[in-house]
């Protein structure tokens, strides 16, 4: 049978993939970190047991944490990522010309360090002179950041559990809201709407306790509960329908999954969403 490495989800299913060999073990302050070799889906980040990213299907996830916000927002100049210590979703917003400076705050330093040695596939752009990154917690960066810093601010984070969960709450949410310029965009991974609905649901509904308008969009992602994952997209002025003719082309001409008709289908909602949020 061979080395299989399985997340198990609330005791209740299981994700495994075929492991070749482990390139990384490591336990830092706040989580155990492991690279392996899979056969299915090459080198892949494990963040206690719990699969975050995998080269041979990454790039729909961070095509869609990043190109929804970064098609639509009217300026793009300064982008703010909580999170992400993969580097997939800053290499996705360093593929834009307009964006001067992306700010990468990520708890975990033992991450990107990981990430960078073992993961090059995945973060090609670290040594972009655009990016800084900075070590520390995103709770505490967004609290002490002077207002309307940023016109999107993208919110990487993992499961709401551990470092991560104040990353979920009405107060983060304020403090992101209060970093926005106006026209800006807020979005933030919010878990499968099948395998983690209460999750999901409740990540809208504090969302909306704090931005006018919360459109959730939608992605296969099969190393993920479900196979089927969300992000939630606030705006402050921004129309999510009305993507940017040339930002687009540009975009999608070298993007493996994300192009304007995948724009417009992720925002349908399934009806369960839908009567939460209307109620």
């Amino acid at each position: 049978m061979g080395l299989w490495y399985d997340e198990e989800h609330a005791g209740i299913s299981r994700i495994g993939l075929k492991v070749e060999r482990t390139l990384f073990m490591g336990q830092s302050p706040y989580q155990k970190i492991a690279i392996v070799e899979t056969a299915a889906l090459g080198r892949a980040l494990l963040l206690d047991d719990t699969w975050m990213a995998a080269e041979g299907e990454e790039r729909i996830y961070h095509e869609m944490i990043v190109h929804p916000a970064l098609t639509t927002a009217p300026r793009i100049c300064r982008v703010l990522v909580i999170g992400g210590g993969d580097g997939g979703t800053v290499r996705e917003v360093l593929r834009y010309p307009e964006v001067e400076r992306v700010d990468q705050v990520e708890i975990d330093e033992m991450v990107v360090q990981a990430s960078q040695e073992y993961l090059p596939s995945i973060g090609t752009a670290w040594n972009d002179p655009r990016l800084n990154v900075l070590i520390g917690d995103g709770i505490v960066f967004v609290r002490d950041a002077p207002a309307a810093s940023y016109e999107v601010i993208l919110v990487d984070s993992s499961d709401p559990v551990g470092p991560a969960k104040g990353l979920f709450s009405e107060s983060f949410y304020r403090d992101c809201h209060r970093l926005l310029v106006e026209n800006g965009v807020l979005v933030v991974q919010s878990e499968s709407p099948f395998a983690m609905r209460r999750e999901h649901l409740n990540i809208l509904l504090t969302l909306k306790a704090v931005f006018s308008e919360v459109h959730p969009y939608y992605g296969p992602v099969s190393i993920y509960p479900g196979g089927f994952w969300s992000w939630a997209y606030a705006p402050r002025g921004v129309d999510w329908r009305q993507p940017l003719s040339e930002r687009m082309l540009a975009i999608e001409a070298e993007s493996e999954y994300y192009n304007r008709t995948i724009h417009m289908a992720a925002f349908a909602q399934p009806n369960c969403v839908q009567r939460a949020l209307v109620a």
